[in-house]
C-alpha cells in the first residue's frame, strides 16, 4: 500500500525485540530482580568505576577482574585468573557458591566475604593484548562471568541452545554493562581455531551492536536512566540507533509491563 511507504521502519525487527524481553523476563525471575532495580548501575568506562593502575597486564588484567565482578554482585565467587595461551579452554570443574549466588550490599555488610576455602576454582581466561583495550576486557570479563552465572539459573534461558553465548551478552548487559558491550562489539565470521582472533586488542561479540544497543535501551527504561547518562559515554555512531530504540520503547510503555510486574517479590530466588 502507498502508505507504508511512510511508515517508519523499526529499529529493531519484532522477533528480536520479542526475544531480549524474554531473556530480560528470565534474568529478573531468576538472578534477584531486587539486585536490579536496587542496586545494578549503569557500568562506565571511566575512572570512577575501574579506577586504578599495576605495571604489568597481569596487574592491570587483576585490577579490572575484580571491579567487574563487584559490578555484577558476584564478589565471592572463586575465580583465578590466567592468561590465554591457546584456543580451547581448558576443563573447568563445577564450583559450589556459598550463599547466595548474588550478594546485596546489605548482606556484604552482614556477611563479609572469607577467603575461599574450596579446591576448585573458576578459570577465567584473558588477552594480555585486550589490556590496552579496556572497554574490550571489561567485556569479555563480564560475557565469561555471565556465562557461568546462566549456567546457575533454576529455568533454561528462552530460545534455542544455540543461543547460549548471546544470552550471555544480553545477561551481561541486564547486569550493567551494556554501554560497554555495545561499545566493544566486534563480530568475526568464519572463525577457525587458526585465527581465533582478529586485530589482537578486540573482542569477538555474538550479537551486533544493534542488538546489544537495544538490550541496553531495555535496560535504562526499567532502571529509568536518562538518554542523556547513556549517549554520553556510547560510541557516536550507535547514538542515532540508541535514541530510536528508546524513543520506541517510551512510545509503547506496553511493551515492557511483563518485565515491569516481576519485582524482588515475584523473583523465583534469591540468587
Amino acid at each position: 500500500m502507498l502508505l507504508d511507504l511512510f511508515k517508519t521502519k523499526p529499529a529493531l525487527d519484532e522477533e528480536s525485540v520479542q526475544w531480549l524481553i524474554d531473556v530480560y523476563a528470565w534474568a529478573l525471575n531468576n538472578f534477584n530482580a531486587e539486585i536490579f532495580y536496587q542496586e545494578t548501575k549503569l557500568i562506565l568506562p571511566n575512572n570512577e568505576f575501574f579506577p586504578g593502575r599495576a605495571d604489568s597486564h597481569y596487574g592491570m588484567a587483576s585490577i579490572i577482574f575484580e571491579q567487574v565482578k563487584n559490578h555484577a554482585n558476584m564478589q565471592h565467587w572463586p575465580c583465578q585468573l590466567i592468561e590465554q595461551s591457546q584456543c580451547q579452554l581448558n576443563y573447568t570443574p563445577q564450583i559450589a557458591i556459598e550463599g547466595p549466588i548474588r550478594r546485596t550490599a546489605s548482606d556484604l555488610q552482614q556477611h563479609p566475604i572469607a577467603p575461599s576455602t574450596s579446591e576448585h576454582h573458576l578459570q577465567i581466561q584473558y588477552n594480555a593484548d585486550q589490556v590496552r583495550n579496556p572497554e574490550a576486557i571489561i567485556a569479555t570479563f563480564a560475557h565469561t562471568l555471565a556465562q557461568y552465572l546462566a549456567s546457575m539459573a533454576n529455568e533454561k534461558p528462552p530460545g534455542i541452545e544455540e543461543n547460549w553465548p548471546q544470552t550471555a551478552e544480553v545477561l551481561g548487559v541486564f547486569m550493567g554493562f551494556g554501554v560497554i558491550f555495545a561499545n566493544s562489539a566486534f563480530n568475526f565470521k568464519n572463525i577457525t581455531c587458526g585465527s581465533c582472533r582478529g586485530p589482537a586488542t578486540d573482542r569477538t561479540s555474538f550479537l551486533s551492536q544493534f542488538d546489544i544497543t537495544y538490550a541496553l535501551a531495555i535496560f535504562a527504561d526499567l532502571k529509568e536512566i536518562p538518554n542523556k547518562q547513556v549517549l554520553q559515554y556510547l560510541k557516536s555512531s550507535l547514538r542515532p540507533f540508541y535514541k530510536k530504540a528508546a524513543k520506541e520503547l517510551k512510545n509503547n510503555s506496553k511493551k515492557l509491563d511483563i518485565l515491569r510486574k516481576i519485582d524482588k517479590n515475584t523473583s523465583k530466588w534469591g540468587g
